[in-house]
């Protein structure tokens, strides 16, 4: 029994939150949910034992929001980001600053602590083409992508790929938002809208055959790989329909996917290899906070305890405070449902 105690943010309800919760148990972690929007900053001149927010110190940051029964992160021995959901750019910067904070206020102390992915690692992650900039950086192949901000570069791009394309939001993940465009009048509208929503228009070249793709889960120093198709959509996300077979990775695969992952900073990722027809796969996306439902159906280890140990390892070497000393409110409010399916 390690007696860790681990925070999960956007940990919410369901099967995930559900298999994260039976692997702690089995470990013998005690497991922490909160939703990012609970997380909290305090900033005061002094410590002092005498304010009334969960008997915050100096400087502390918290989660659970900004109550009686809040709860420091520092508290607690690791951190795992299950999603990062949509927010404004204030809220998603805030997010990421707490994270920033913990992992430097930590360090600061000489208190080893695990942040799963780190917080770097989210911002590359987050952003589909900081991370796919990244990957071609790396001297992978990826479909080839055009990033624009007004409506006639985005039709000029259209046209440049072809006149066939996947529009995606920049930010977003399992498949929500994503279109092939191969008509030049809904290409028109599409983008028409995007132009009202003051969105960036992220256009990638539609790569076929479309709806088959190799999917790299790397946890720690394990790599899982899976086959993924879909008959009936250009998509793989298991939420959209698509098979999930289990495959043995090549030494190239997961050395390619340790790479990728390393270099970003990401310890808990997928890699996604879209097939192509005229050649090698590509890299089409980098997912840090990936789900897991599809390859847990057909992967005899369990993703969700894995994970629970690469936590474990990540700090293994941090202090463990015993039931006794702590003194700390731990009564979470229940996040509201919010949780990657794929």
């Amino acid at each position: 029994m390690s007696g860790k105690r681990f925070l999960v943010l956007g940990c919410g309800q369901g099967w995930h939150a559900n298999q994260l919760h039976n692997a702690a148990a089995q470990v013998g972690c005690e497991l922490h949910g909160c939703d990012y929007e609970s997380l909290f900053a305090s900033i005061h001149q002094t410590a002092s034992p005498d304010h009334n927010v969960g008997h915050l110190a100096a400087g502390d940051l918290g989660a659970g929001g900004f109550t009686a029964t809040a709860v420091s992160i520092d508290h607690f021995d690791a951190v795992l980001a299950r999603t990062m959901p949509a927010g404004s750019l204030e809220k998603i910067t805030f997010r990421l600053s707490i994270l920033h904070a913990f992992t430097r206020d930590r360090a600061a102390s000489h208190r080893p602590v695990a942040v799963i992915n780190s917080p770097r690692g989210l911002e590359i992650a987050i952003d589909k083409f900081a991370t796919l900039a990244h990957v071609r950086r790396l001297g992978y192949r990826v479909p080839e992508t055009i990033v624009v901000q007004s409506r006639p570069e985005a039709i000029a791009a259209f046209e440049r790929l072809g006149g066939d394309c996947v529009v995606k939001p920049l930010f977003g993940g399992e498949g929500r938002g994503v279109m092939r465009i191969q008509d030049p009048q809904l290409a028109w509208y599409t983008f028409s809208t995007l132009q009202q929503l003051d969105a960036v228009f992220y256009i990638q070249a539609f790569v076929p055959p479309g709806g088959r793709d190799t999917r790299l889960l790397v946890i720690g120093d394990h790599v899982i790989a899976a086959r993924r198709e879909n008959l009936g959509d250009f998509r793989t996300n298991h939420s959209h329909g698509a098979t999930t077979t289990r495959i043995e990775p090549s030494s190239q695969q997961i050395a390619m996917a340790k790479q990728i992952t390393a270099t970003m900073g990401l310890t808990f990722a997928s890699v996604d290899l879209i097939d192509c027809d005229d050649g090698e796969p590509r890299v089409l996306e980098v997912n840090a906070v990936p789900g897991w439902k599809g390859l847990q159906q057909v992967c005899s280890e369990n993703i969700a305890t894995l994970v629970m140990q690469t936590l474990m390892d990540a700090c293994k070497d941090a202090p463990t405070e015993s039931t006794t000393e702590s003194n700390i409110k731990r009564n979470l409010p229940t996040p509201a449902p919010h949780e990657a399916t794929s």
